[in-house]
């Protein structure tokens, strides 16, 4: 955290930020402890390197044993993506490049999104036999946008999410994290304990319930690993097959 009380998470999985279950966690506990320090006045979500976030990582899905991989991905992204939502000050993310799956989760459980023109939103649930995320989509783009992007696993650029109003700003990647801090200092000035009444007021009024409808979503991941289908496609993805 710096002088103006703003927080700085930067995610950091090379060789694409795909998240692995014990740092999707660590998110969540990162989030849900900002509660505690009543010196934090902002959050901001990034990542280094290459994409914002890939998803959830597979390989580590297809290591485990039975259907552990599965629950601990799941639990683990509901935790995390709630985290944010639920963060005690506003959260903004600021996405430095390609968006997908659990990127999706936390950019769209975000207050504010900041993008570099080079960033690429989208769900490739589908193509990976499971589902989720629809509902933080559904907070970026329209929902009839949001069901083809998840039904074809197409992505949307930037600059179209901004065309909808849900994205701050698109700009250069190399201004990103300067429009980022900008903005979180603007909020940081204003009076702390407004500013988190404001966050639980907003969150209050929201018309869709991000809780239940993840879990909704979540429970045709579990229906799709019970027959095999997510384990089919993830092992085709493992195997190069797409």
């Amino acid at each position: 955290m710096n002088e103006d009380g703003i927080l700085e998470i930067t995610m950091d999985n090379p060789p694409v930020n795909a998240l692995n279950i014990d740092d999707t966690f660590e998110i969540a506990a990162i989030f849900n402890n900002v509660a505690k320090n009543q010196e934090i006045k902002v959050a901001i979500l990034t990542a280094s390197g290459k994409g914002f976030c890939a998803g959830v990582d597979i390989k580590e899905i297809q290591a485990l044993s039975g259907n552990e991989g599965i629950l601990n991905v799941n639990q683990a992204c509901y935790d995390a993506f709630a985290a944010v939502y639920e963060c005690a000050v506003p959260v903004i993310a600021a996405v430095n490049d390609f968006c997908l799956g659990s990127g999706i989760g936390l950019a769209g459980s975000a207050d504010i999104v900041v993008a570099a023109d080079q960033a690429q939103f989208g769900l490739p649930e589908v193509d990976n036999g499971a589902l989720g995320a629809l509902t933080h989509l559904q907070r970026l783009v329209p929902q009839q946008r949001a069901r083809q992007m998840l039904y074809t696993c197409e992505t949307a650029p930037a600059e179209e999410l901004a065309s909808y109003g849900t994205i701050y700003d698109v700009v250069p990647k190399t201004e990103l994290m300067e429009t980022a801090r900008n903005l979180a200092k603007r909020i940081a000035k204003k009076q702390a304990r407004t500013i988190r009444a404001a966050k639980r007021s907003a969150n209050g009024i929201e018309i869709i319930d991000i809780r239940n409808s993840y879990r909704y979503e979540q429970g045709y991941t579990f229906e799709l690993n019970l027959v095999g289908e997510g384990e089919k496609a993830r092992q085709a993805f493992l195997d190069g097959q797409r």
